[in-house]
């Protein structure tokens, strides 16, 4: 892990040098390497981070982790653009909604189990070790989706279904490690603005994609304008949606080509390197402190220490090594347990009604003039338009009151305070939806979307990444990110499909249940609400407070005067 020479770029280490350059994340450990104590040098380096004062560093670290979740967005909005696009090239316009949905879905089924896979790995190996393979499985899987063809041997959704499972493994992994490293080199003062900077990138990639999509529909208008249906959508037309389609989602690999290099080569973090790494203890003290033979601490001839002062390092609480047994004995407890139930059951709750607003699109789309059209120029058109529109109304403006807000407000309060009034909003749609008018839905619709930013889709992003110990912090980010998109497809397929439950029974128009839907959604904004009372408010304190505050976990800085023992080595160092 060390390195005699001071060469930061070098990947083997010795001495008190360590791996990684600053190309991405500054080595703030490589600062201080003139320092033999490893506490101190700790103490150190996490003093100049939580110091720094906004600039062009943390910037760098907001494009760097930012481009995971502008290639995630981007991904899963181009998908919802070349579905549209692959229903001409295989069923004439016309997709089965068993299908789409299967396709829609796909994705957020590998992220589930990227979230938690890649949360434990970085926590077992470390954020340096797995940071940028989550990009690469991301990049793998965009570009052979791009190449996928048809044969009589080779059913093409099946495989393209595999594909997008294996990218979402990728997506789901970028969660927990673009937040807790963000996390872990942020300043104390703006990590909240920096960490909802890095998230809110999602919006820039679906406006990315969104973009692309017209840009494509527009050069191919000549092939594409002359089908005033799918049946007449020719060889020509086709040609021009099955290369468009693999376009839009190959475009998706370009940013994340374009920031690998910096994530391979980022430092450890010096919380995770010193931290778990090297698991730095307080040691413990012999009771009969007056003797001067075989006792836990040894004097030096340069200081001696107070009985006192070893009576307080005696009572110190000892870190624990993260194993699995510690992590269910330690969240198996009701006043540490309850952090991750309201970080994961909050994210579930919010994802549940995010992804579920989409089941209102539609509407939305027909009210503000870009209805489907028969012809197909037109109807790839105004739903690549139409979209975008809807995002810059609501969404993007929501992600940034969260960054400028949120280390002056507070999370819980943001939080909170999303859950409440789209508790409201989903029950004005719900039970007033046929008396508002289609004007009054769009401007319900824009709020929710606006509210969901500036509320809980931001917040249960940075909580997860902020209030749970280092050696955890990875795996219990994952298991929250994991709960969320379970909420997510759940709301994709089961509540997805009940919009128009009876509806052909009972003679009534097609989405006849899509208020008793909002109706669903309003329950479990609320259930957002109380979840949301468990986890603590994070605002203007460091991880090391956070982790003491709430986690009752040792700091070693506050006893790095006094005695000091590494899980590597079962010599006790002397006191200096």
């Amino acid at each position: 892990m060390f390195n005699k020479n001071k060469n930061i770029d070098v990947e083997e280490s010795h001495g008190n040098t360590t791996a990684g350059g600053n190309a991405a994340f500054h080595n703030y450990l490589n600062d201080f390497a003139d320092i033999e104590d490893p506490l101190e040098r700790r103490r150190l380096a996490l003093e100049k981070i939580d110091e720094n004062p906004f600039g062009w560093q943390q910037v760098r670290t907001i494009i760097i982790a930012g481009v995971g979740f502008l290639t995630d967005s981007y991904d899963v909005f181009a998908i919802n653009l070349g579905v549209a696009m692959l229903s001409f090239v295989f069923w004439q316009g016309s997709i089965p909604s068993s299908t789409e949905t299967l396709l829609k879905v796909s994705t957020s089924v590998g992220t589930v189990i990227g979230q938690v896979g890649f949360g434990i790995l970085a926590d077992v190996f470390g954020r340096k070790k797995i940071y940028g393979l989550e990009l690469v499985v991301m990049i793998v899987c965009t570009v052979l989706q791009c190449t996928l063809g048809a044969a009589p041997g080779v059913n093409f959704v099946a495989v393209l279904t595999f594909y997008r499972i294996v990218m979402g493994i990728g997506i789901g992994g970028d969660y927990p490690l673009s937040s807790i490293i963000s996390s872990e080199f942020a300043t104390t003062k703006w990590r909240g603005a920096i960490m909802g900077a890095v998230f809110a990138n999602q919006a820039f990639g679906q406006i990315a994609a969104g973009i692309v999509a017209m840009v494509l529909i527009a050069a191919y208008k000549s092939q594409l304008i002359d089908a005033n249906t799918g049946a007449e959508c020719g060889p020509a037309c086709r040609l021009a949606c099955d290369q468009m389609w693999r376009i839009l989602v190959g475009f998706g690999a370009i940013p994340g080509v374009a920031c690998l290099y910096f994530r391979l080569t980022i430092p450890e973090s010096p919380r995770y390197a010193l931290d778990v790494d090297m698991q730095f203890e307080v040691a413990p003290i012999n009771s009969t402190l007056d003797e001067k033979h075989e006792t836990d601490v040894h004097y030096s001839d340069r200081s001696q220490m107070t009985l006192e002062a070893a009576h307080q390092v005696s009572e110190a609480p000892q870190k624990k090594e993260a194993s699995w047994k510690d992590f269910w004995h330690h969240f198996g407890q009701w006043k540490y347990g309850k952090i991750l139930l309201g970080t994961a059951g909050s994210w579930f709750a919010l994802d549940v009604a995010f992804y579920g607003l989409s089941l209102n699109s539609a509407v939305i789309l027909q009210t503000i003039g870009y209805a489907s059209s028969k012809n197909v120029y037109w109807k790839l058109y105004n739903s690549a338009a139409g979209n975008l529109i809807l995002i810059c109304a609501g969404s993007l403006p929501g992600y940034w009151f969260s960054v400028f807000t949120i280390d002056i407000v507070g999370r819980k309060p943001i939080q909170m305070m999303g859950f409440v009034i789209l508790t409201a909003l989903f029950c004005i749609i719900g039970f007033a939806y046929h008396k508002i008018g289609d004007h009054g839905l769009l401007g319900l619709y824009i709020l929710c979307q606006f509210f969901c930013n500036f509320g809980p889709n931001v917040t249960t992003f940075i909580v997860p990444g902020e209030v749970f110990p280092t050696r955890y912090r990875s795996t219990a980010h994952g298991i929250s990110a994991a709960a969320g998109k379970i909420g997510a497809i759940i709301a994709q397929t089961a509540l997805g499909t009940l919009i128009n439950h009876n509806c052909a029974r009972d003679g009534k128009a097609k989405n006849c249940w899509l208020p008793h839907v909002m109706e669903i959604f309003a329950l479990f904004m609320l259930l957002g609400c109380i979840t949301t009372c468990f986890i603590p408010e994070t605002k203007r304190m460091t991880l090391e407070e956070i982790s003491e505050k709430y986690h009752d976990e040792v700091n070693p800085s506050n006893y790095a005067s006094y005695t000091t023992v590494s899980a590597s080595s079962s010599t006790r160092e002397e006191v200096v």
